[in-house]
């Protein structure tokens, strides 16, 4: 295979076809570690009006680390996931107590911030840093699988990822590679007609697709319904509005008759740091 032509041929494409984002118009690691975490399982349309909020609220990670983390929660409606709000602010003041109030930019020091794993660490060195590093997205290892014609274990994934990477443009490859996989090369519907890469590729849309995963996002949307995970996000909505008393807990978690449940998961919140209980003023957002 030919990666300069294969190359060549996708960064062409990008820069007739790509989405204007408002991240890609910095380079500032604390937005990107902002809209990474915000992108995480969320689409984009759902991220840009949030992300534009949030970081005008809070520019930096002094500004988030001087805020009470009920703030961060509350700034965080409608993206779901809320276990990332908090870890974006406990990150932000390890960011101020341990680096200075800079990002910073290592990997493995990013690593150890909280609830930064492989690929939020990597896409912050690529895209504030310009480090020439794969970033395997759900995309990019959709697109790699196809490329290679082959699954490929974690490691491997990792490796072709940065041996695809060109030398000085890792920023724009990697962009690249996101925008084919979501508007060419998607997970049902692949366009291979438009696709700029096709001659390189050895699946071509032709037999079992090496992208398929045994798990598919349909089933992970229908077991939400009724799930821990849906009784969680009630509770802190409801929260970010007001406070919640015991006795009203299984009907806020929709969890009627169920109380031991709605305790069960109640104290899941409080241990992540989601929420708070008080014996007299029940739960709230931690302060």
């Amino acid at each position: 295979m030919d990666h300069t032509e294969q190359q060549k041929a996708l960064i062409q494409w990008w820069k007739m076809s790509s989405r204007d984002l408002p991240w890609r118009q910095t380079r500032d690691p604390w937005l990107i570690m902002v809209s990474e975490l915000m992108l995480q399982q969320t689409q984009v349309n759902r991220v840009i009006p949030k992300y534009q909020h949030f970081i005008k609220k809070y520019p930096t990670p002094k500004k988030c680390s001087e805020a009470p983390a009920s703030s961060i929660i509350e700034a965080w409606e409608g993206l779901g996931y809320n276990r990332r709000a908090i870890n974006l602010h406990r990150t932000s003041r390890v960011i101020v107590e341990t680096h200075y109030g800079k990002v910073p930019n290592t990997l493995n020091d990013l690593l150890e911030l909280p609830g930064i794993g492989p690929y939020t660490a990597r896409a912050i060195l690529c895209f504030a840093f310009e480090e020439d590093i794969g970033v395997v997205d759900v995309n990019i290892h959709r697109i790699i699988s196809r490329v290679t014609g082959k699954a490929l274990s974690p490691l491997e994934m990792q490796i072709k990822a940065d041996n695809f990477v060109p030398a000085g443009e890792g920023w724009i490859w990697n962009q690249a590679l996101m925008d084919l996989g979501s508007d060419v090369c998607g997970s049902r519907s692949p366009d291979c007609g438009r696709c700029p890469i096709m001659s390189h590729c050895l699946w071509k849309g032709e037999g079992p697709d090496p992208a398929k995963r045994k798990t598919s996002f349909s089933n992970l949307n229908q077991s939400f319904e009724g799930s821990d995970r849906q009784g969680r996000g009630k509770l802190v909505n409801t929260l970010r509005n007001r406070r919640v008393f015991l006795s009203e807990l299984e009907k806020v978690m929709g969890w009627n008759g169920d109380p031991e449940r709605c305790r069960r998961v109640a104290a899941g919140l409080i241990k992540d740091g989601l929420v708070e209980y008080d014996d007299k003023a029940g739960y709230g957002l931690p302060s």
